[in-house]
């Protein structure tokens, strides 16, 4: 996935925008029954595959953008991606990175009470 160049290469990166990832601006309706802006959570590891992300981590819900259906062959019916803001930035399974905001597919995000 492509990242926005990072003004100073030590400093960490965030996605690129979502504008970028979907060819149309961001969702500015949060679906009900989504998960809320704010929203504390922890982005969990697969249990099928080595990834997303290198590690479990915190983050919260970003009001970057509303939740959006998830449009991939890999992706669940019904499906959403949220855009989180890490506690600290993480790597994915990649080794790319260090990222401190992206955009995760609920089934990768655990609410935290």
């Amino acid at each position: 996935m492509a990242t926005d160049p990072p003004s100073d290469p030590a400093q960490p990166r965030r996605r690129t925008a979502p504008e970028h990832l979907t060819d149309r601006p961001p969702g500015r309706h949060w679906p009900v029954g989504a998960l809320a802006p704010g929203a504390r959570v922890t982005a969990v590891r697969s249990t099928e595959w080595d990834g997303p992300w290198q590690v479990e981590f915190q983050g919260a819900v970003d009001d970057l953008g509303a939740p959006e259906p998830v449009d991939h062959p890999h992706g669940r019916e019904g499906a959403a991606a949220y855009w989180v803001r890490f506690d600290a930035p993480q790597y994915d399974a990649d080794g790319d990175g260090p990222y401190r905001t992206a955009p995760i597919w609920e089934r990768y995000l655990r609410p935290e009470d």
